[in-house]
């Protein structure tokens, strides 16, 4: 799995790169802020029963527009973000319930590929790259009885004042978006991202309770970008 991601991401930037030769050159900076909501799950293995978590996510956003090739616009989009992931469980056997929302701050460099307007209009585009992010913090939130009783009525426990073992996060990030612009280059934007944590939450030895604990994170999110520099 990681060596296919890594081959992607070199085969999409070696193809910018070649694009880059032949199209249109273009200088333009666009940065500003961006704010949404993430619906987060961790994949456990073993499974533990979840729904989807929901968090705040907010940061800033940098974009540096490259390349036009014919209709095709090429950007590479930088973000600081703060994002509020974690998990909620679905415990049918008793009224408990249980949240540990895990904060971190996500820094993703993706390639930005648009077809439409570049000012003064919308144009759709596409992003991929790679993520990383560290937790900065955790909170377990529980509810219900909470007792030894119903605790026993579940088949796993481990994972609840487990603390959080592997605090950097890494993977890969999908997404698609529209951009309004106006010709004095002001962007609005509407994008939905997918993003696919390769690294763990907690240790994943053969003496670990958990094999794989990762992030997949489904972002929804708005920005408001404007230009500092412009070719044309």
């Amino acid at each position: 799995m990681k060596r296919i991601t890594l081959l992607t991401l070199l085969y999409t930037l070696l193809s910018i790169n070649v694009l880059a030769q032949v199209g249109e050159y273009r200088k333009d900076l666009a940065i500003g802020i961006n704010g949404g909501y993430a619906l987060n799950q961790i994949s456990f293995s073993p499974h533990v029963n979840q729904k989807m978590h929901g968090g705040m996510t907010m940061g800033i956003t940098a974009r540096y527009t490259c390349e036009k090739y014919f209709s095709m616009i090429c950007a590479i989009q930088g973000e600081v973000n703060f994002a509020q992931l974690g998990w909620t469980e679905d415990i049918i056997s008793s009224t408990d319930t249980y949240k540990r929302d895990i904060n971190y701050i996500q820094m993703p460099i993706l390639v930005n590929l648009g077809w439409g307007k570049e000012r003064g209009g919308l144009k759709g585009y596409v992003v991929a790259g790679p993520h990383i992010g560290f937790c900065i913090g955790d909170k377990a939130t529980k509810g219900g009885e909470w007792s030894d009783y119903t605790l026993s009525l579940r088949n796993r426990t481990e994972q609840y004042d487990k603390e959080i073992e592997k605090k950097f996060d890494y993977g890969i990030t999908l997404g698609l978006g529209m951009d309004a612009s106006t010709k004095k280059g002001h962007h609005f934007t509407l994008e939905a991202r997918y993003g696919l944590s390769l690294s763990n939450i907690f240790n994943a030895t053969k003496q670990d309770t958990f094999s794989r604990s990762a992030n997949n994170v489904i972002t929804v999110k708005v920005a408001y970008l404007f230009d500092i520099l412009k070719t044309r």
